[in-house]
């Protein structure tokens, strides 16, 4: 315990020294000289440009320009092309599901049709049997009397 709080002291005091060594003695900084903006000239030691620099400097602009342009045009033709063709893509999904759906109830109208015909000729039989039954029970019933 008391080797630990001899060195929390001894610790501090170096900090101590360290920053008052800091505001008595300025230390050198190295790195990177600041950038900061260039002097602007002077009307006399601007530099004069003839007619046909800037024509020359005006043409080479104006053909810079054009071909963003151009650039521009096309990428946006590619996106505009781009955005359709993923519409598609997600109508031609949209139908595919659809159409599963839709083979999916034809199936199973089918099916319920299949039992709808077998359930009816079963009915049918039903009835007649007990249409029969109870005709010849009648029968059987009256003629005996």
């Amino acid at each position: 315990m008391w080797n630990s709080k001899w060195r929390l002291r001894h610790c501090g005091k170096i900090i101590a020294i360290v920053i008052l060594l800091s505001f008595l003695k300025p230390f050198p900084m190295f790195g990177e000289p600041l950038t900061g903006q260039a002097p602007t000239l002077s009307e006399s030691e601007m530099k004069r440009y003839s007619d046909l620099e800037v024509d020359l400097l005006i043409d080479a602009i104006s053909e810079a320009a054009l071909e963003a342009i151009e650039q521009a045009a096309g990428e946006a033709a590619k996106a505009a092309v781009l955005s359709m063709v993923e519409r598609e893509a997600a109508l031609l999904q949209a139908q595919a599901s659809l159409q599963k759906d839709v083979d999916t109830l034809k199936s199973e109208m089918s099916l319920a049709k299949k039992n709808g015909v077998k359930n009816a000729v079963i009915a049918g039989l039903i009835s007649f049997v007990i249409g029969l039954a109870t005709g010849v029970t009648g029968i059987i019933i009256i003629g005996s009397r």
